[in-house]
């Protein structure tokens, strides 16, 4: 169990951003504007929302990278840890 715990505080730092990433992107949610803008007047809104959503596609990829790490890294512990056990229980033969 030992060998594990460098391996935990890896994935807790993982998730830690994992979990920031799914809050900045929260956050820039709040900031869309649905409305659709044809306008020559509302030209700088266009702009904006053209920012927002290359900043929400970022950080949708972002966050779907982080999470499959976060659950492959987890999955991998697993597994070592059901193999450490199963090894440590089994019987040796000679």
């Amino acid at each position: 169990m030992t060998k594990l715990i460098p391996h935990i505080a890896i994935w807790a730092v993982l998730a830690t951003i994992w979990v920031f990433v799914a809050l900045y992107r929260r956050k820039l949610n709040l900031s869309v504007d649905d409305t659709i803008h044809v306008l020559d007047a509302e030209q700088s809104l266009i702009g904006t929302q053209a920012d927002v959503a290359k900043k929400l596609a970022k950080t949708d990829l972002l966050g779907k990278i982080l999470g499959v790490l976060v659950i492959l890294y987890a999955a991998g512990m697993a597994a070592y840890y059901l193999y450490a056990s199963f090894m440590d229980t089994s019987v040796k033969m000679n």
